[in-house]
């Protein structure tokens, strides 16, 4: 169940499957018809207030990387329905490639490895829809019984 990731402008190869950019922003100066990615999924990027704060804009220093992660995490945890469509293609055997920013130079500190941990999480067994762990946590799901009564 592979995730890889690179920044949008690192050359494509044949192993990268899907590739998804991952970015608020979509890339200047790229036409439509050369687009090195498949989609485009902001949804799955950092907020734009997020973004502001990891870069001091606004005159107000960087945030900390701690508090980012928590923080993108939060955000994450509305974007359920990405993560778990994405993570439902690895346990199908796809390979996805989340794609980042040309500027975005180390990947340990950005939100693209952050995410390819919530996806590959989410498409382990125990995080897959339709586990109970998951129906119990979902708001408004009745399980039914798995055998009725005599």
């Amino acid at each position: 169940m592979p995730v890889r990731t690179k920044r949008w402008n690192d050359p494509a190869e044949a192993e990268d499957g899907y590739r998804l950019l991952v970015c608020r922003y979509r890339p200047r100066g790229v036409p439509r018809e050369r687009e090195p990615w498949d989609a485009w999924c902001s949804a799955l990027a950092p907020s734009v207030e997020l973004h502001a704060a990891a870069y001091g804009k606004g005159g107000a220093a960087p945030i900390a990387w701690d508090e980012y992660v928590r923080r993108f995490s939060a955000e994450m945890e509305r974007q359920r329905f990405w993560i778990d469509g994405f993570a439902a293609r690895l346990r199908k055997g796809e390979t996805v490639t989340l794609l980042c920013s040309s500027a975005c130079v180390d990947p340990e500190r950005c939100h693209r490895t952050l995410l390819k941990a919530m996806i590959e999480a989410r498409a382990s067994s125990a995080h897959a829809p339709g586990a109970r762990e998951d129906e119990e946590r979902r708001p408004g799901v009745i399980r039914r019984p798995t055998a009725r009564p005599s």
